[in-house]
């Protein structure tokens, strides 16, 4: 009998995930943003922007433009504009040069940036808290790395890290283990994994091949009021290419639904090492009990889209403010 998802049976525990996202919003940035919105177990401290998908100023409208539209405020911090040491490649071709697939942004968002940037107000938002403020980088980890740099002292305040990226078992359309998060920055990542933090990593191959939306899953979500259609919107220049069926991807989704209903994941603790030098980003990954990474090896399909259509149907009356 398939197993229904239930938010207040396979949550993390009896208090809400106090997080930052980092985000380079990007297609499934925003719709893991949407969902992290209105989810009663997320308590969203800061949102911060990074060049990754898209440059960051657009990706730092959309974000804002997200807020507009679902009438939310949420203190938003400008982050990086390139990668720590390389040049930052963009992915215009899967998001659109506005970012958001087909859904067509305004210019300009009514919301703004706070006066910190992302460094500072990373680094307000941890220090504040109780060591219980978790980071989720969904792109680069650009932010994150100088954080690091800058304020050391903060390592000991994170409880955890949350890094969507990596292709550590590989895939046609990687044949050298690297993901588009992790090349656009891997030394940052290798600041990351050298802090000795606990990660919790998402590879990139478990939205695509785990936990991908297929045609008829987005083709319904038409029927699911205004954000239904927005998602589809945006979805309907987001295909993946490469594979024999249509799908949406949903790396970004998974990687915070992990840290929240581990439950509908399976983990397994791994050593991790990013490469920096003749093939960037690429992820070499040992299974052993005393890894530095939980490493995401499967998930429950069929209760991750129940989870996604539970939500969606939560807000199936909801209504955009255009």
């Amino acid at each position: 009998m398939k197993k229904l998802f239930n938010p207040d049976v396979d949550k993390l525990n009896n208090r809400k995930v106090k997080v930052i996202i980092d985000t380079d919003p990007g297609v499934d940035d925003s719709a893991c943003i949407i969902y992290a919105m209105h989810d009663k177990n997320i308590d969203i401290k800061l949102f911060t922007t990074v060049a990754g998908n898209i440059p960051l100023g657009i990706a730092t409208r959309n974000l804002l433009h997200l807020l507009d539209l679902f009438d939310r405020d949420y203190p938003v911090a400008k982050g990086a504009d390139r990668a720590l040491n390389r040049i930052s490649p963009t992915a215009e071709h899967m998001h659109g040069v506005e970012g958001l697939g087909g859904y067509a942004p305004p210019k300009q968002a009514k919301r703004t940036i706070i006066g910190e940037d992302a460094v500072s107000a990373m680094y307000r938002v941890i220090m504040e808290g109780d060591g219980d403020v978790v980071p989720v980088m969904l792109g680069p980890q650009t932010n994150l790395a100088n954080l690091i740099t800058t304020h050391p002292d903060v390592i000991k305040k994170i409880p955890k890290v949350v890094v969507m990226g990596g292709s550590p078992f590989g895939h046609k359309d990687y044949p050298n283990h690297i993901s588009f998060n992790l090349s656009t920055d891997p030394d940052a990542f290798k600041v990351v994994l050298d802090t000795g933090i606990p990660v919790l990593m998402c590879p990139s191959h478990m939205g695509r091949i785990k936990a991908h939306l297929e045609e008829d899953f987005v083709l319904s979500l038409k029927t699911k009021g205004d954000v239904g259609n927005f998602l589809y919107q945006m979805y309907s220049t987001y295909w993946e290419p490469n594979y024999p069926t249509k799908r949406i991807t949903t790396n970004d989704t998974c990687a915070l639904f992990a840290l929240v209903y581990p439950g509908l994941f399976i983990t397994e603790p791994a050593t991790v090492k990013v490469n920096v030098t003749d093939a960037p980003g690429k992820t070499d990954i040992v299974f052993e009990p005393n890894g530095n990474v939980e490493f995401i090896k499967d998930l429950y399909r069929e209760e991750f889209l129940d989870m996604l259509d539970f939500k969606l149907n939560t807000l199936v009356d909801f209504r955009l403010n255009h």
